[in-house]
């Protein structure tokens, strides 16, 4: 199978965690005798510095015609007193709304062998769960903006029907195929909108008679998800509160290195690690790559390729088991971004 992927390295460390994810994807096409076609496009401080855009027309419409886009990750506090607009992270949320990225979905999974928290062990053992984040609306693409003496400012957070109904869809379907449980969480006791999400998933439940559809408020919901994260199956929740719970629930895992994310739009998708720029690792070739990596692997999974996605995932399960980790995971560890990238390359050779 051919496919032609958009490759945005962007910024800080993503540059070497996206090296790392194209040797493991390049080596799943050997095996299975598929041709991952790349074009690197550039996004981000990168993008500004040379064309004086964080999100330049050219890489827009290449994102649009391919088959899917890997993305490292975006982020330079030298641009950050720049005006609204021309700022790297203004490029992705630009990228994300051109794509009609609505649904982001995150696997918060735990691993054996990784337990950094103060929990039991059993309450970190056999974490398995999915926020789905709403991730074209809400208070971050809202109306904002300061008044005319700069004393107040302001955010408006709106959302339809429509919106809420395709990301709801999404994730009863997904509920349909694990455990037919969902969460949603909000703060209808507050906002508006969040009463609307509840009105309409209320509705849309009806057309899922075996999905169980419970109900938390936000602060409620963080709290769980440390207290008690095995009782989530899928997290069903707007763009603020996805953003601010997705990388809560990292620290269950033991390394926000570790997450990966998928960005489903109604034709094209984009797959990139939760870590952000992490800029103060940097050329220092110790970033995990493994976040990245496993996004990969969900891109698989929306190629159709399920083989290689449980291939690429057992790879990445024995590079922790065998503690080929970055010190994010293990804090002594000497093994490098490189090291990790290259023994996942192996495994998939070599099984």
């Amino acid at each position: 199978m051919r496919k032609n992927v958009v490759v945005i390295e962007g910024d800080g460390v993503g540059p070497e965690v996206i090296k790392q994810a194209i040797k493991a994807l390049n080596s799943i096409g050997k095996k299975f005798f598929h041709n991952f076609i790349y074009q690197k496009l550039l996004a981000g401080s990168k993008a500004i510095e040379t064309l004086g855009n964080p999100m330049p027309k050219e890489t827009i419409d290449s994102c649009l015609k391919s088959d899917a886009v890997l993305f490292g990750a975006i982020g330079n506090s030298k641009y950050e007193h720049y005006p609204i607009g021309m700022r790297p992270e203004d490029g992705l949320l630009k990228l994300r709304k051109k794509m009609e990225l609505y649904c982001n979905i995150r696997p918060i999974i735990t691993y054996p062998k990784i337990n950094k928290l103060f929990l039991k062990k059993q309450q970190l053992d056999n974490i398995n769960f999915l926020i789905f984040r709403e991730l074209t609306g809400g208070i971050y693409f809202g109306k904002k903006g300061r008044s005319k003496n700069g004393k107040a400012a302001y955010d408006c957070c709106v959302y339809s029907r429509k919106e809420i109904q395709r990301i709801g869809k999404m994730a009863f379907q997904s509920a349909l195929s694990r455990k037919k449980k969902i969460t949603l969480v909000d703060k209808s006791n507050v906002l508006e909108t969040s009463r609307l999400w509840r009105e309409v998933i209320k509705e849309m439940a009806s057309d899922y008679p075996d999905v169980l559809l419970e109900f938390l408020y936000i602060d409620n919901a963080a709290m769980q998800i440390i207290m008690n994260p095995k009782k989530f199956d899928i997290i069903l929740t707007d763009n603020m509160f996805g953003d601010i719970l997705s990388d809560e629930a990292s620290v269950l895992t033991g390394s926000l290195g570790l997450l990966p994310s998928a960005s489903i739009g109604k034709k094209k998708s984009l797959f990139e690690p939760v870590h952000g720029s992490y800029p103060q690792a940097e050329g220092k070739n110790i970033a995990n790559p493994l976040g990245c990596i496993l996004s990969a692997s969900m891109m698989l999974e929306h190629f159709g390729m399920y083989k290689e996605k449980i291939f690429l995932e057992e790879a990445v399960k024995s590079s922790i088991k065998e503690k080929i980790c970055t010190p994010d995971i293990i804090s002594n560890s000497s093994v490098k971004t490189e090291d990790v990238g290259d023994y996942i390359e192996k495994y998939i050779k070599n099984h």
